[in-house]
């Protein structure tokens, strides 16, 4: 092939390679490879902000007291006019007495709106005009609480918050982070109950300090 004939063949390519290059900046842009967003990657252990429904916390109460079923409908709702959606509860059982001064005992399991559980216990001091001893089933409810590790600490009792309601006992109690609000049947819903504190452990102690 002559000299001409190359130089004919380069110059016809440059002209075509432009020519492709100019009609493509014509063209709108093309859009990437789509994700589908069922299938994008979700955040690890983002936090469910809007905490458990008054339904799902009754129907879980249900299940454990039982027959107090009206009452605990009221109470629960009590404290979600107060306090809002908790984004935890505890179910359980505790033993307490008290005369002047006592002590309480109990333990349950922490179940979080983000899907973990744990093992709990706690312990605490009473202080109250209250007489005997006495076994109790416990629902707590548990705001801003997003890992299990967090309950473990002291809860004091805030000061004039126990009232009865439905029966029950409701109490509040907190820390710098959270509010533990127990709500106890029976013979357990002592109003003295909610002046000492709660110390949540994760395991069993008969330290109550």
């Amino acid at each position: 092939m002559s000299r001409k004939k190359h130089v004919a063949t380069a110059i016809a390519g440059l002209i075509f390679g432009a020519a492709t290059v100019i009609l493509a900046a014509g063209q709108p842009a093309q859009a990437g490879p789509r994700i589908s967003p069922a299938r994008a990657p979700a955040p690890q252990h983002a936090p469910q902000r809007g905490g458990y429904s008054s339904n799902e916390i009754i129907d879980a109460g249900h299940r454990f007291f039982g027959t107090t079923t009206k009452g605990l409908a009221r109470a629960v709702e009590s404290v979600f006019r107060k306090k809002g959606r908790p984004t935890g509860y505890i179910i359980g059982e505790e033993a307490s007495g008290a005369f002047i001064g006592g002590v309480r005992y109990g333990e349950g399991v922490l179940y979080l709106k983000t899907g973990g559980r744990r093992k709990v216990f706690w312990q605490g001091p009473t202080i109250g005009l209250d007489a005997g001893g006495n076994g109790a089933k416990v629902l707590m409810l548990v705001y801003n609480i997003d890992l299990p590790r967090q309950i473990f600490s002291r809860f004091f009792g805030v000061s004039g918050s126990a009232y009865i309601v439905g029966g029950l006992g409701v109490s509040y109690h907190d820390n710098a982070r959270l509010t533990v609000v127990p709500i106890r049947s029976g013979i357990g819903a002592r109003l003295g109950a909610s002046v000492g504190y709660l110390k949540m452990t994760a395991r069993p102690t008969w330290n109550p300090f």
